[in-house]
Protein backbone atom coordinates (compact mmCIF):
# COMPACT_ATOMS: atom_id res chain seq x y z
CA UNK A 1 0.00 0.00 0.00
CA UNK A 2 0.55 3.84 -0.53
CA UNK A 3 3.61 5.03 1.56
CA UNK A 4 1.79 8.54 1.16
CA UNK A 5 -0.76 7.67 3.70
CA UNK A 6 -0.31 9.66 7.47
CA UNK A 7 -2.30 7.68 10.27
CA UNK A 8 -3.16 9.69 13.70
CA UNK A 9 -4.92 8.11 16.74
CA UNK A 10 -6.99 9.89 19.06
CA UNK A 11 -7.55 7.13 21.22
CA UNK A 12 -5.55 3.73 21.71
CA UNK A 13 -6.51 1.06 24.05
CA UNK A 14 -4.80 -2.19 23.37
CA UNK A 15 -8.87 -3.64 22.94
CA UNK A 16 -9.86 -0.04 20.77
CA UNK A 17 -8.85 2.32 18.65
CA UNK A 18 -9.68 5.79 17.01
CA UNK A 19 -7.74 6.84 14.49
CA UNK A 20 -7.74 9.36 11.18
CA UNK A 21 -5.87 8.22 8.26
CA UNK A 22 -5.52 10.45 4.72
CA UNK A 23 -4.79 9.78 1.75
CA UNK A 24 -7.71 7.11 0.98
CA UNK A 25 -10.26 7.09 -1.08
CA UNK A 26 -13.33 5.81 0.19
CA UNK A 27 -12.82 2.42 -1.95
CA UNK A 28 -9.60 2.23 0.25
CA UNK A 29 -11.16 3.53 3.21
CA UNK A 30 -14.13 0.63 3.24
CA UNK A 31 -11.60 -2.31 1.88
CA UNK A 32 -9.56 -1.75 5.28
CA UNK A 33 -12.43 -2.06 7.17
CA UNK A 34 -13.23 -5.30 5.22
CA UNK A 35 -10.09 -6.57 5.48
CA UNK A 36 -10.24 -6.48 9.30
CA UNK A 37 -13.55 -8.37 9.65
CA UNK A 38 -13.03 -11.10 7.48
CA UNK A 39 -9.49 -11.33 6.40
CA UNK A 40 -7.33 -11.57 10.10
CA UNK A 41 -7.97 -15.41 11.28
CA UNK A 42 -9.03 -15.92 14.97
CA UNK A 43 -9.11 -19.19 17.14
CA UNK A 44 -12.88 -20.46 17.89
CA UNK A 45 -14.28 -23.52 18.99
CA UNK A 46 -15.33 -25.64 16.26
CA UNK A 47 -15.88 -29.10 17.59
CA UNK A 48 -16.88 -30.19 20.87
CA UNK A 49 -17.20 -33.46 21.81
CA UNK A 50 -19.55 -34.40 25.24
CA UNK A 51 -18.09 -36.33 27.85
CA UNK A 52 -21.59 -35.49 30.45
CA UNK A 53 -24.13 -33.08 29.70
CA UNK A 54 -26.80 -33.24 32.19
CA UNK A 55 -27.88 -29.34 32.76
CA UNK A 56 -30.76 -28.50 31.26
CA UNK A 57 -29.26 -27.09 27.71
CA UNK A 58 -28.82 -29.48 24.65
CA UNK A 59 -25.86 -30.03 23.62
CA UNK A 60 -26.00 -27.86 20.66
CA UNK A 61 -27.14 -24.60 22.70
CA UNK A 62 -23.49 -24.82 24.98
CA UNK A 63 -21.65 -25.29 21.49
CA UNK A 64 -23.30 -22.58 20.15
CA UNK A 65 -22.31 -20.71 23.20
CA UNK A 66 -18.78 -21.77 23.18
CA UNK A 67 -18.32 -20.62 19.45
CA UNK A 68 -18.73 -17.41 20.82
CA UNK A 69 -15.92 -17.44 23.41
CA UNK A 70 -12.55 -15.61 22.18
CA UNK A 71 -9.76 -16.96 22.79
CA UNK A 72 -6.31 -15.38 22.54
CA UNK A 73 -4.54 -16.00 19.28
CA UNK A 74 -0.88 -15.96 18.58
CA UNK A 75 -0.92 -15.54 14.86
CA UNK A 76 2.79 -15.85 14.41
CA UNK A 77 2.61 -19.64 16.01
CA UNK A 78 -0.27 -21.26 13.89
CA UNK A 79 -1.16 -21.32 10.08
CA UNK A 80 -5.22 -21.27 8.71
CA UNK A 81 -6.64 -24.89 9.71
CA UNK A 82 -4.67 -25.18 12.30
CA UNK A 83 -6.13 -26.25 16.00
CA UNK A 84 -5.76 -26.28 19.70
CA UNK A 85 -7.41 -28.78 21.87
CA UNK A 86 -9.74 -27.36 24.99
CA UNK A 87 -11.61 -29.33 27.48
CA UNK A 88 -13.53 -28.21 30.96
CA UNK A 89 -15.02 -30.26 33.33
CA UNK A 90 -17.42 -28.70 35.62
CA UNK A 91 -19.82 -29.98 38.53
CA UNK A 92 -22.64 -28.17 40.14
CA UNK A 93 -23.77 -26.40 42.09
CA UNK A 94 -21.76 -23.70 40.57
CA UNK A 95 -21.65 -21.80 37.19
CA UNK A 96 -19.22 -23.30 34.37
CA UNK A 97 -17.71 -20.36 33.08
CA UNK A 98 -14.93 -19.73 30.28
CA UNK A 99 -12.00 -19.30 33.17
CA UNK A 100 -12.83 -22.74 33.46
CA UNK A 101 -11.80 -23.95 30.29
CA UNK A 102 -8.33 -25.71 30.24
CA UNK A 103 -6.14 -25.43 27.32
CA UNK A 104 -3.67 -27.78 25.47
CA UNK A 105 -1.52 -24.48 24.55
CA UNK A 106 -0.71 -21.92 26.97
CA UNK A 107 -0.72 -19.39 24.45
CA UNK A 108 -4.11 -20.15 23.68
CA UNK A 109 -6.73 -18.81 26.56
CA UNK A 110 -9.96 -17.79 26.47
CA UNK A 111 -9.52 -13.84 26.10
CA UNK A 112 -12.12 -12.99 29.44
CA UNK A 113 -12.65 -15.25 32.09
CA UNK A 114 -15.77 -14.11 33.22
CA UNK A 115 -18.11 -15.41 30.26
CA UNK A 116 -20.74 -17.57 31.71
CA UNK A 117 -21.41 -21.13 29.70
CA UNK A 118 -23.94 -22.77 31.85
CA UNK A 119 -25.55 -22.45 35.77
CA UNK A 120 -25.06 -25.95 37.09
CA UNK A 121 -27.53 -26.93 39.82
CA UNK A 122 -26.69 -29.94 42.04
CA UNK A 123 -25.65 -33.05 40.75
CA UNK A 124 -25.42 -31.49 37.44
CA UNK A 125 -21.84 -31.77 34.93
CA UNK A 126 -20.41 -30.09 32.44
CA UNK A 127 -17.56 -32.34 30.97
CA UNK A 128 -16.02 -31.93 27.13
CA UNK A 129 -12.89 -31.69 24.66
CA UNK A 130 -13.15 -29.36 22.28
CA UNK A 131 -11.21 -28.39 18.96
CA UNK A 132 -10.60 -24.71 18.62
CA UNK A 133 -9.74 -23.84 14.76
CA UNK A 134 -8.08 -20.90 13.36
CA UNK A 135 -10.02 -19.72 10.59
CA UNK A 136 -11.08 -15.96 8.97
CA UNK A 137 -14.78 -14.49 8.70
CA UNK A 138 -15.11 -15.10 5.69
CA UNK A 139 -16.05 -19.13 6.58
CA UNK A 140 -18.10 -18.04 9.66
CA UNK A 141 -18.88 -14.95 12.05
CA UNK A 142 -17.44 -16.24 15.05
CA UNK A 143 -13.98 -15.99 13.33
CA UNK A 144 -14.29 -12.01 13.49
CA UNK A 145 -12.03 -10.82 15.79
CA UNK A 146 -12.58 -6.96 15.11
CA UNK A 147 -16.18 -6.58 16.64
CA UNK A 148 -17.03 -3.16 16.08
CA UNK A 149 -15.28 -1.92 12.83
CA UNK A 150 -16.24 1.08 10.99
CA UNK A 151 -15.06 4.86 9.53
CA UNK A 152 -16.49 7.92 8.76
CA UNK A 153 -15.27 11.19 6.67
CA UNK A 154 -13.09 13.08 8.83
CA UNK A 155 -15.68 16.27 9.20
CA UNK A 156 -13.52 19.82 9.49
CA UNK A 157 -15.39 22.66 11.49
CA UNK A 158 -14.64 26.46 10.37
CA UNK A 159 -16.17 29.30 12.55
CA UNK A 160 -17.68 31.73 9.71
CA UNK A 161 -19.09 34.41 12.08
CA UNK A 162 -21.03 35.56 15.08
CA UNK A 163 -24.39 34.21 15.29
CA UNK A 164 -27.30 36.79 15.09
CA UNK A 165 -27.90 38.56 18.73
CA UNK A 166 -31.44 37.33 18.51
CA UNK A 167 -31.23 33.91 16.74
CA UNK A 168 -32.68 30.88 18.67
CA UNK A 169 -29.70 28.67 19.24
CA UNK A 170 -30.29 25.18 18.03
CA UNK A 171 -28.31 21.83 18.88
CA UNK A 172 -25.72 21.37 16.15
CA UNK A 173 -24.91 17.45 16.56
CA UNK A 174 -21.83 16.20 15.03
CA UNK A 175 -20.37 12.33 16.18
CA UNK A 176 -16.79 10.98 16.30
CA UNK A 177 -13.86 13.00 15.44
CA UNK A 178 -13.64 16.68 14.06
CA UNK A 179 -10.90 19.08 13.01
CA UNK A 180 -10.75 22.46 14.00
CA UNK A 181 -9.50 25.33 12.11
CA UNK A 182 -5.99 25.32 13.73
CA UNK A 183 -6.01 21.51 12.30
CA UNK A 184 -6.18 19.78 16.05
CA UNK A 185 -8.54 16.43 16.11
CA UNK A 186 -11.15 16.87 18.91
CA UNK A 187 -13.74 14.16 20.02
CA UNK A 188 -16.84 15.26 19.71
CA UNK A 189 -18.00 13.33 22.93
CA UNK A 190 -15.39 15.53 24.83
CA UNK A 191 -18.19 18.79 23.88
CA UNK A 192 -21.18 16.65 24.64
CA UNK A 193 -21.14 16.07 20.57
CA UNK A 194 -23.16 19.06 20.36
CA UNK A 195 -21.35 22.10 18.45
CA UNK A 196 -23.37 24.85 20.20
CA UNK A 197 -21.30 23.95 23.22
CA UNK A 198 -17.85 24.38 21.72
CA UNK A 199 -18.63 27.35 20.26
CA UNK A 200 -21.29 29.24 21.78
CA UNK A 201 -22.81 32.29 20.26
CA UNK A 202 -20.89 31.03 16.71
CA UNK A 203 -21.73 30.61 13.08
CA UNK A 204 -20.05 27.38 12.17
CA UNK A 205 -19.22 25.71 8.72
CA UNK A 206 -19.21 21.77 8.80
CA UNK A 207 -17.40 20.45 5.67
CA UNK A 208 -15.33 16.78 4.51
CA UNK A 209 -11.71 16.71 4.43
CA UNK A 210 -11.47 15.52 1.36
CA UNK A 211 -9.08 11.80 1.73
CA UNK A 212 -9.45 11.73 5.65
CA UNK A 213 -11.62 8.91 7.46
CA UNK A 214 -12.03 8.27 11.05
CA UNK A 215 -11.57 4.22 11.92
CA UNK A 216 -13.17 3.39 15.04
CA UNK A 217 -12.12 -0.40 16.04
CA UNK A 218 -12.86 -3.06 18.53
CA UNK A 219 -11.53 -6.19 19.02
CA UNK A 220 -12.82 -9.14 21.01
CA UNK A 221 -9.27 -10.10 22.84
CA UNK A 222 -8.42 -12.52 20.65
CA UNK A 223 -5.57 -9.76 19.47
CA UNK A 224 -4.84 -6.13 20.06
CA UNK A 225 -6.57 -3.45 18.00
CA UNK A 226 -3.01 -2.71 16.42
CA UNK A 227 -2.51 -6.17 15.11
CA UNK A 228 -6.20 -6.51 13.78
CA UNK A 229 -5.24 -3.11 11.89
CA UNK A 230 -1.79 -4.03 10.93
CA UNK A 231 -2.96 -7.94 9.52
CA UNK A 232 -5.78 -6.60 7.60
CA UNK A 233 -3.01 -3.94 5.63
CA UNK A 234 -0.50 -6.66 5.29
CA UNK A 235 -3.87 -9.10 3.45
CA UNK A 236 -4.34 -5.88 1.49
CA UNK A 237 -1.13 -5.77 0.21
CA UNK A 238 -0.87 -9.76 -0.48
CA UNK A 239 -4.19 -9.70 -2.57
CA UNK A 240 -2.88 -6.11 -4.53
CA UNK A 241 0.35 -7.68 -5.40
CA UNK A 242 -1.05 -11.23 -6.25
CA UNK A 243 -3.20 -9.18 -8.33
CA UNK A 244 -0.41 -7.40 -9.80
CA UNK A 245 1.56 -10.39 -10.94
CA UNK A 246 -1.23 -12.41 -12.80
CA UNK A 247 -2.26 -9.11 -14.49
CA UNK A 248 1.81 -9.13 -15.82
CA UNK A 249 1.40 -12.49 -17.09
Amino acid sequence: MSDEFEVEFIEREERSARFVVRGLTPAIANGIRRAMITDVPTLSIDTVRFVENSSVMFDEMIGLRLGLVPLTTPLDDFEVGDDVTLALDVEGPATAYSGDIETSDELVQPADENIPIIELKEGQRLEFEADAVLETGKSHAKHQGGVAVGYRHLQKVEVVGDAGEFDEEEPNILRGVVETEEGELVATDEFGNDLTNRYPGKEVEVTDVPGAFVFHVETDGSFTADELLLRAIDSIDARAAELEDAVAV
